[in-house]
This record gives C-alpha cells, structure tokens and sequence, in this order.
C-alpha cells in the first residue's frame, strides 16, 4: 500500500493491486476511510466520513491531483 503523502490527520495511499482501474487516491483517518477518482477528481466511495469533512478532503486531492496522477504512472509503469 504505496503512502504519498499525509495532510494533516489524512493519509492519501493507493493500493498496489489496483493496476486495472483508472487513476484514484483513498485517504484514511482513523477508521474513517474514501476513495477519489483523480481524472476528473470525483468522490468514488466514503464510508465514515461527515461532508464537511469529505469537502476539506477534496480540496487537498484537487490541490494535489497532478502529484497523485504523477506518482500513480511512475508506480504503475515501474511495476510493468
């Protein structure tokens, strides 16, 4: 389970199995979990999250989805 970075109390990760979906980021707190498709950036699947904190958390995937989009490729070309 590939870390990218943590903000705050969030952790943004990417499984390393997931080769056959399209680009996304989870983030975790707690038990609190989601999932953003980062091409458009677009909320896939939250469990425990409030909205206003999923609101929070989208702004950090949109302040670093080239990173994330970035970090994906070079993960996944490097596993080919």
């Amino acid at each position: 389970m590939p870390g990218i970075v943590t903000i705050g109390p969030y952790r943004f990760y990417f499984h390393s199995n997931e080769r056959g979906e399209p680009p996304h980021i989870h983030v975790r707190e707690g038990r609190k979990h989601a999932k953003f498709w980062l091409e458009p950036v677009e909320l896939a699947s939250c469990a425990g999250f409030a909205s206003h904190e999923l609101n929070r958390i989208a702004i950090h995937v949109l302040r670093h989805r080239d990173e994330f989009v970035d970090e994906w490729n070079d993960y996944f070309s490097y596993r080919n």
